[in-house]
């Protein structure tokens, strides 16, 4: 069974891979993953929330950061992430 901190880590990571809509801003964007949260449903098969998308969408400046985290990167990949952001109509940027 996995933990709640796990399956939060695993959320929020589904969630910043979403972020990979080509945004453009000027703006500093705030890379915490546990912004993410809002996402956690998407991990026991719930579509993703208009919230979710949205957090996503602001945090795409992050997304190549979380890709080469260790504990975020192997998500990236996942089927989940993939639904994810295929439902948010999301472009994954290549790093």
């Amino acid at each position: 069974m996995k933990s709640i901190g796990a399956i939060s880590v695993i959320a929020a990571w589904c969630l910043v891979v979403l972020l990979v809509v080509e945004i453009h801003q000027t703006v500093a964007v705030d890379c915490n993953v546990a912004d993410l949260s809002v996402c956690s449903g998407v991990i026991t098969g719930a579509p993703p929330s208009p919230e979710c998308c949205g957090k996503l969408k602001e945090k795409l400046p992050c997304y190549c950061g979380y890709l080469k985290d260790p504990t975020l990167g192997p998500y990236i990949g996942s089927p989940i992430f993939k639904q994810v952001v295929k439902t948010c109509d999301i472009k994954v940027p290549t790093c």
